[in-house]
């Protein structure tokens, strides 16, 4: 069963939106990667929401407009994580106010322009409130950052 449904607005999007999966994949956590446009292929994205019911967690990245996670919250009660991308006039920012000005009642967890990794990490933090083993392999995966950057330190010293 896929836990996290991955969707981006365009081919374009894939480089960036692949770090969420590549993370996901490290964690073991299993999930789909889909195309899918709000504006430009709408019927599709609503087929891939039946589709894609069971997923627990739903990452949307898209680009200047952006209303692709939005849409998708509109849709399901489960957590959705905004993912606005650079491009167009506005390098992004145009994006991230399409992911995050959303009206009462239809949340949009939103990360940072070109944030698919930490929507990934977020993705995996809400599904280990109930998995005790990937709840554990997110706190050793912080220690072992800590480890780095003190180790890194001491290197600087030398």
């Amino acid at each position: 069963m896929t836990k996290v449904l991955i969707l981006m607005g365009s081919q374009s999007d894939l480089k960036t939106m692949q770090k969420a999966s590549d993370f996901l994949k490290e964690f073991g956590v299993k999930h789909s990667l889909k195309i899918c446009s709000a504006h430009r292929s709408p019927k599709y994205l609503h087929k891939l929401m039946e589709e894609y019911e069971e997923a627990d967690v739903f990452i949307a990245g898209a680009g200047m407009a952006a209303h692709l996670a939005g849409v998708v919250a509109s849709l399901t009660v489960k957590p959705v994580i905004g993912v606005p991308l650079s491009g167009g006039a506005l390098n992004g920012i145009d994006a991230l106010y399409s992911t995050v000005q959303m009206p009462p009642g239809m949340p949009v967890a939103t990360v940072a322009v070109d944030g698919a990794k930490n929507a990934a990490v977020l993705a995996v933090q809400i599904l280990a409130l109930k998995d005790k083993a990937l709840n554990e392999k997110l706190v050793q995966g912080r220690i072992l950052q800590e480890k780095e950057i003190i180790e890194k330190n001491k290197q600087d010293k030398k």
